[in-house]
């Protein structure tokens, strides 16, 4: 075997502490697999007294995170500090300008600054690698950039956040509603404390402009993401579901075409012949269409420190070996520049809850809306009374659209009869 690879890890929590352990016990495996031992030199984290369950004494101790960025016995480093911007992003801008590979779990820093940083990579002839900073431990990158690389990819979509997944699949499993089994997932950890990020999308839609970029070869583009989340599910919205032969997912799902790339994360109806509706608990699931291979399914953990560190892991196998390369897997200038696109246009079903008065003439007016706005209505459900004297409606349109639904919405906007904003799920079709 050739010299060890030497590496540096910014951020010692969950993931950190994982990575050290995983290589603890695995090292000789890792060594053959990597062609050269992979070796720790220096750590740095904000709390040096903190107990993280790993025996830090044998590396040094950093308590200036961002000198690793020129520490001359690192030739990785690992960034695992978090966030979009601040100390990781110095840092990983630094360490690239220095000549050192980075490996990192930050979804939020390569969704909003990706294509810069692998400029940086690339002109310094390093590598920037981030398998980990989607879906955790399952290789849905790889599987893009090497397994499907010579399929033109159709579409992706999946479920992305393993918060949101536990919350809904708790919820149809026994029958509680959305606060309730919120309070449950912080309480067991599959929940922050300030939840914000997870349950209304943004952590979905971060992995999903970083999928898209692999699939279709086009720029980062989050900030075009279409992101609504699950706050507002009602367990109602999951029964109905069922008794329609649905399970309620949030589904982030990307397209390229000629009117350029959508990209939304929103709550789906998905038919229980589809693979997404069985996935439950805290899973993470990719799905991606490839025009020879056909249907690619990707599923696993999503996050915990065992999955996340052998994505890490497994980036600096891939560095040890000299397997660098475009970090998107094409260079970063040949990257498509693609505009966000209409969505009025596109075709679908809709599952659409509207809480109402419970007084005559209600359906009539929103049969109107509906008829006005061309929206064609297939199955109508209603409810009896709620406590708070309030009426369930929920409807399931044929094909159409999307510019119509959203029209006949804006027609009923105001209406005395609604009771609290409406509900509108996709239908993703099997």
């Amino acid at each position: 075997m050739t010299e060890q690879l030497r590496v540096a890890i910014a951020g010692l929590g969950t993931v950190g502490a994982g990575v050290i352990r995983l290589l603890d016990a695995n090292g000789a495996l890792i060594a053959r697999r990597a062609g050269r031992p992979i070796e720790i030199v220096a750590v740095s984290a904000r709390d040096r007294a903190k107990d993280r369950g790993v025996d830090l004494s044998r590396f040094d101790w950093v308590d200036d995170t961002a000198s690793l960025a020129a520490d001359p016995r690192a030739d990785v480093v690992v960034e695992l500090v978090g966030g979009a911007d601040g100390p990781a992003l110095t840092l990983t801008r630094a360490a690239l300008a220095n000549g050192k590979s980075v490996v990192t779990a930050n979804k939020a820093m390569i969704a909003h600054h990706g294509l810069e940083l692998a400029r940086a990579a690339e002109g310094r002839g390093v590598a920037l690698k981030f398998e980990a900073a989607v879906a955790g431990g399952v290789p849905v990158i790889k599987g893009l950039r090497e397994g499907a690389a010579a399929n033109e990819i159709g579409h992706v979509y999946g479920i992305l956040n393993g918060t949101c997944n536990f919350i809904l699949s708790k919820m149809e499993a026994e029958g509680r509603d959305f606060a309730e089994v919120l309070d449950e997932a912080q309480r067991l950890g599959f929940a922050e404390a300030d939840p914000s990020f997870d349950i209304d999308g943004v952590d979905a839609a971060h992995k999903l402009s970083i999928l898209a970029s692999f699939a279709f070869g086009t720029r980062p583009a989050f900030s075009d993401v279409a992101i609504t989340g699950v706050r507002h599910v009602l367990a109602a919205d999951i029964a109905e579901a069922a008794t329609l032969g649905y399970r309620v997912r949030l589904v982030g799902v990307a397209e390229a075409g000629k009117n350029g790339l959508f990209q939304r994360v929103h709550p789906h109806l998905v038919p229980l012949d589809h693979p997404l509706a069985h996935v439950t608990g805290s899973l993470n699931a990719v799905v991606a269409e490839g025009n020879f291979v056909g249907r690619l399914f990707f599923q696993g953990r999503g996050a915990g420190d065992g999955p996340t560190a052998s994505a890490v892991v497994a980036d600096l196998i891939d560095i040890a070996r000299g397997e660098f390369g475009p970090p998107y897997a094409e260079p970063a200038e040949a990257l498509a520049q693609q505009p966000a696109a209409p969505t009025g246009e596109r075709r679908g079903r809709a599952y659409l809850r509207l809480m109402v008065a419970d007084k005559v003439g209600v359906l009539a007016e929103i049969a109107a809306a509906m008829r006005d706005a061309g929206v064609s209505i297939e199955r109508l459900m209603q409810r009896g009374a709620n406590a708070d004297g309030s009426v369930l409606v929920a409807i399931v349109t044929h094909e159409g659209p999307e510019r119509a639904v959203a029209a006949s919405l804006e027609r009923l906007r105001g209406s005395p009869s609604l009771v609290g904003e409406p509900m509108w799920m996709h239908i993703l079709e099997s």
